[in-house]
């Protein structure tokens, strides 16, 4: 993407640089002058090239924090990347993976994305990384997990789907901090079927051919599709055009059949039709086209933040319209528990608001799955009371004055026994007007 950042390396022009970013080039081969920003370097990328190896000094990057290495050919995890004492962050996806050596696990590990690879195991010593907060390892080859990760008390993310996991981990159930669970395409999965084996499991829906269909402008893209504003027979309506790839929380299609499933509620981006016919074959859906001033409650997390989504630092709101956004948006996930859904993402990045009074609507099913049947489920419920919990405690961090009510609840569903927060329906039930 940046062979002149390429040409400034070998020119010596990047001298006391933290950060470098070599993606996209072709490379086959390490740039040894990288090495020459040893003392400096914080954060390096070299996704997208085709590497097959890091060199054996790798490890005198001893201030490295982030190293992407995504796209490349490497098959084996670098064990060199354990070298790097300061290394908390790595991300290695699709990049042929069928091998993550114990000593690639950097001690100070706190971020591991593995997505899109071809692990059928993971060694012992990821369940001895205390700082790991962020595992995401979705679309791999994995019918088990380090039991040592039962002792994971920061690990907040968990992405496992798109995987072979016949039972889910009994310990995951009761991981202190867990939050945020995508599970969806395991045979481990709830009563819902696998659209990659069953076409006809995705529910059926009112089906819209792309011939009745206006697109407009781009309204936002994420990682499973695009969303276009588009003209249904004269209606303004959300088009999303899904890409088909695999994303760190799982499969496309996973996520057109809980939009389906979902049904309709007034705080959750339901679905009006399944598109049809396009022209490259492309799966869609149409949506509700939210009013223009809506917005995005906050981004997501960044790379200091871990698994924190980041506000706008000037956002000030009232108490009444905090626990409005609050209450709809609990709504919304209590509805998809009552269908028999976990939205696994429930984030105020994934929050769309009016900007002023409250009214709120959930969205992105990316990360969603059916809910497995009886004690399990019900405890998948509380692990997503706690990402609720997260947000309420966000939205009234962002209040003059809180109330203590308030506060009461969201210590209620944030407390490490998973077994004694209360479900979301009954989380609401207390949850105060004002």
């Amino acid at each position: 993407m940046r062979p002149d950042a390429l040409h400034a390396l070998r020119r010596g022009d990047l001298a006391g640089a933290r950060s470098l970013r070599l993606a996209g080039l072709g490379l086959t081969e390490f740039p040894a002058e990288i090495l020459g920003l040893a003392d400096t370097l914080e954060l390096l990328d070299l996704s997208g090239n085709a590497l097959a190896a890091l060199p054996p000094s790798f490890g005198r990057l001893r201030r490295l924090r982030v190293f992407f290495g995504s796209g490349n050919r490497f098959g084996r995890l670098p064990p060199v990347l354990g070298d790097c004492l300061a290394l908390s962050q790595l991300g290695c996806r699709g990049s042929a993976l069928a091998e993550v050596p114990a000593e690639a696990l950097p001690p100070a590990l706190r971020w591991l994305t593995l997505t899109d690879n071809h692990l059928a195991s993971l060694p012992a010593a990821l369940g001895e990384r205390p700082a790991l907060q962020k595992l995401m390892l979705s679309g791999n080859r994995l019918d088990r997990l380090p039991e040592g990760l039962a002792g994971a008390g920061r690990l907040e993310l968990l992405r496992i789907a798109a995987n072979r996991f016949a039972t889910l981990p009994p310990w995951v159930g009761a991981l202190p901090s867990l939050a945020w669970l995508a599970m969806a395409g395991n045979p481990c999965e709830g009563p819902g079927k696998d659209p990659r084996e069953d076409p006809g499991a995705v529910p059926a829906a009112t089906p819209v051919a792309w011939s009745d269909l206006v697109p407009g402008a781009l309204l936002g893209e994420g990682a499973s599709g695009r969303v276009h504003a588009a003209a249904w027979d004269g209606r303004p309506v959300a088009l999303k055009l899904f890409k088909g790839a695999m994303t760190s929380d799982g499969l496309p299609e996973r996520e057109m059949a809980a939009c389906l499933a979902a049904g309709g509620h007034p705080n959750l981006i339901g679905a009006l039709g399944r598109l049809t016919g396009h022209p490259e074959a492309l799966q869609g859906l149409v949506m509700p086209l939210l009013p223009v001033a809506w917005r995005v409650l906050a981004g997501p997390p960044s790379l200091e933040s871990c698994s924190r989504d980041v506000y706008d630092p000037a956002l000030r709101l009232d108490a009444e319209v905090a626990l409005r956004l609050a209450r709809g948006i609990g709504a919304a996930a209590a509805h998809l528990h009552g269908r028999g859904l976990l939205h696994g993402d429930l984030y105020a990045h994934n929050v769309l608001w009016d900007g002023t009074a409250g009214a709120a609507v959930l969205s992105d099913l990316g990360a969603a799955a059916c809910l497995p049947s009886g004690a399990l489920g019900e405890r998948l419920q509380r692990i997503e009371v706690r990402a609720w919990g997260l947000l309420l405690g966000e939205l009234l961090d962002r209040c003059a004055a809180a109330p203590a009510a308030a506060r009461a609840m969201e210590a209620a569903c944030v407390q490490p026994e998973v077994a004694a927060r209360p479900l979301l329906a009954e989380a609401l039930a207390m949850l105060p007007a004002a």
